[in-house]
């Protein structure tokens, strides 16, 4: 059963993004039915590891299992995930923040083999995305988009890689996209 490759816990960002925009706010919730209390939310940055219940202040609040960080800022870039009590870990979530004009939307946990991904180039001040965008995979070009949107429609293992896009604004940051592959 699928349900039982998932991890106990589940790691949301939202925006479910993996780059987001200095100044702007992210929320990181930890869900696990079963054990609703007890798991918090830990980063590994330049710092090392961090724990957000050690971080609550003007920056980082807490509402019963979702953290926000109100104002992200390029040091927020790290690995995040959570962690019970016990020892247990969710799923790891890697955040981009760029002070940066482009960012590249694309999704935060792996898309399955078989689905559709659309990853978009946006511009900071426009929070739009690019009327012209160049997309990357591992350093070489694939594509040039007048949308500013890319779609991969059957989604497959080779599409897995390091992703950036480019547009007259400048260029995004890079992402990782994973792609699991269910053999059932």
């Amino acid at each position: 059963m699928l349900e039982d490759l998932q991890p106990a816990v589940s790691f949301t960002v939202t925006p479910k993004l993996t780059q987001h925009f200095t100044k702007t706010p992210v929320l990181l919730t930890c869900e696990d039915k079963g054990h609703p209390t007890g798991w918090r939310v830990k980063r590994y940055t330049q710092k090392g590891v961090e724990d957000f219940d050690k971080m609550e202040s003007k920056w980082v609040t807490k509402a019963g299992s979702t953290w926000t960080i109100k104002n992200t800022w390029a040091r927020d870039s790290g690995v995040y995930w959570c962690e019970s009590g016990s020892g247990e870990n969710s799923n790891a979530v890697n955040i981009t923040v760029t002070d940066g004009d482009v960012i590249l939307e694309s999704p935060v946990h792996p898309v399955t083999e078989g689905d559709t991904v659309t990853l978009v180039c946006k511009h900071r001040t426009t929070k739009s995305k690019m009327i012209k965008a160049d997309f990357y995979k591992d350093g070489v070009l694939i594509r040039n988009e007048t949308t500013g949107e890319m779609t991969i429609s059957v989604v497959s293992k080779s599409d897995e890689g390091f992703y950036k896009c480019t547009s007259n604004k400048g260029e995004s940051p890079g992402s990782w996209v994973a792609v699991t592959v269910y053999n059932l």
